[in-house]
């Protein structure tokens, strides 16, 4: 099956073509952990997850090396240590515990590596001088900066020349810069800080050298893949191009860049001034199931903007039920192909659905759990939160026949007590002219409903 990806460096969709098939490298950016993880951070963990499973079945497990790195020396996380009183270490390793457990709880599996910039220290400082002697790099006041107009191809990846960006970045001004555009690669660190010795003094990395010193050492000078958000194209992802290429001339970086779009809430950015902003841990707390967060993510192109609703996790939580009650006690059967077509098309995971959407419909179960599991739904380690094959169609009867009395007698008191008695159990109930539909919501407790008919 060949894979067709759109390029962001080239701005169109290719057919992919690995480096060596039985070596496919990716490399995404991950967390910088001072905070738990807001739901904007799970897209990208989920879309390339759905990557990474689409990459190991098409080249088999063992012929893809996926790397997902932590950001673990930074200043928001020296600022998060300040503001608290806590040791820095005590709070990045527990941030990167919480993100592990909740990139779990929405179905994301470990990438094969999963480097810390603290244990790549060394690489990264290697680099830099590296850098430095090939004239590339600079050293002032302490610091060390990437010479931008040593790179003659700065740019290419968003598009923008270096006039236009000086014009429209913010950029740290500084008098020891030669170009207002070139960027730290190494700073000094003051006392109390994270510090690590250098031939510049005691200092610590700057952001942009950390993933390229980690992508070198693990997956080497050229690698297949690099994602990341669309919010990290300029300037990291530019930066990273231009010193990895510059200290690696033999190779060329990554072949393919992607970048997944923004997140929304409602229709409206995701922000703590509008009262929308909220983590993983909010959801799964609230009693949404990770696995309705992560189909409601896949229900939109990663290319896309995606609008997180109330009701989409409410629609979702619904067909998965449904779902998960057709496939209870089924074994999974062969990949249909439709399901694999739709994936391998730029990881079009909203036209996978639509594909196990028609599967359901056709109640071809085992071809449901083996599309779904492609994209990391409907597998076991998921299913906890689901009563699978939970029949309320008792009770939605019972309703019915209770309402159906008091439209006569005008009595709806009974109607009241059970339809409260349902929606206690986290059932949604939905009455209309055509009848009554209940349907499993979050947080349904079957137990609740004993004794209710």
């Amino acid at each position: 099956m060949d894979i067709f990806l759109t390029n962001s460096r080239s701005r169109t969709k290719e057919r992919f073509t690995p480096l060596d098939p039985a070596n496919v490298r990716v490399y995404v950016c991950g967390p910088t952990v001072y905070d738990r993880a807001h739901l904007g951070n799970a897209r990208p963990a989920i879309v390339f997850d759905v990557l990474a499973r689409l990459l190991r079945h098409v080249y088999g497990a063992e012929h893809v090396t996926y790397v997902r790195n932590f950001t673990d020396v930074d200043d928001k996380i020296n600022a998060r240590a300040a503001e608290t009183g806590r040791d820095i270490a005590e709070i990045t390793e527990e941030t990167i515990g919480w993100y592990l457990d909740d990139m779990a709880a929405v179905g994301v599996a470990e990438p094969d590596h999963m480097p810390r910039a603290t244990r790549y220290i060394a690489q990264m400082v290697a680099m830099i001088a590296d850098l430095i002697a090939k004239g590339h790099a600079y050293e002032a006041e302490g610091h060390v900066l990437f010479a931008v107009e040593s790179y003659a191809d700065y740019g290419a990846l968003s598009g923008r020349s270096l006039e236009d960006m000086i014009a429209g970045a913010r950029v740290e001004v500084a008098p020891y810069k030669r170009n207002p555009m070139d960027f730290v690669l190494w700073k000094p660190s003051a006392a109390g800080l994270p510090g690590w010795d250098s031939p510049w003094g005691r200092g610590r990395p700057g952001w942009h050298i950390e993933c390229s010193a980690m992508a070198q050492d693990l997956l080497g000078a050229s690698f297949d893949i690099h994602g990341g958000g669309n919010d990290l194209m300029f300037p990291h992802h530019e930066n990273e191009i231009a010193q990895s290429c510059c200290a690696h001339p033999e190779g060329s970086f990554a072949k393919v860049w992607l970048h997944n779009e923004m997140l929304q809430v409602e229709g409206r950015k995701m922000s703590k001034s509008l009262g929308n902003f909220f983590t993983v841990r909010d959801l799964l707390d609230q009693g949404i199931p990770g696995e309705v967060i992560r189909f409601v993510m896949l229900s939109t192109h990663y290319r896309k903007p995606m609008d997180w609703t109330a009701e989409k996790a409410r629609e979702a939580e619904a067909v998965l039920r449904k779902w998960r009650a057709l496939t209870a006690d089924v074994a999974a059967g062969a990949l249909p192909e439709a399901v694999l077509r739709a994936v391998a098309e730029d990881l079009n995971s909203a036209g996978a659905i639509t594909e196990l959407h028609r599967l359901a419909a056709a109640g071809d179960a085992a071809g449901l759990k083996a599309g779904a599991q492609l994209l990391g739904l409907l597998t076991a380690d998921l299913g906890d939160w689901a009563v699978a094959g939970a029949d309320l169609s008792g009770l939605a009867a019972r309703l019915a026949e209770i309402r159906a009395t008091a439209m006569e007698t005008k009595d709806f008191s009974e109607v009241d007590r059970l339809k409260a008695a349902l929606v206690a159990a986290g059932v949604e109930v939905r009455m209309s002219k055509a009848g009554v539909e209940l349907v499993p919501g979050a947080g349904f407790d079957a137990s609740a409903l004993e004794g209710l008919e």
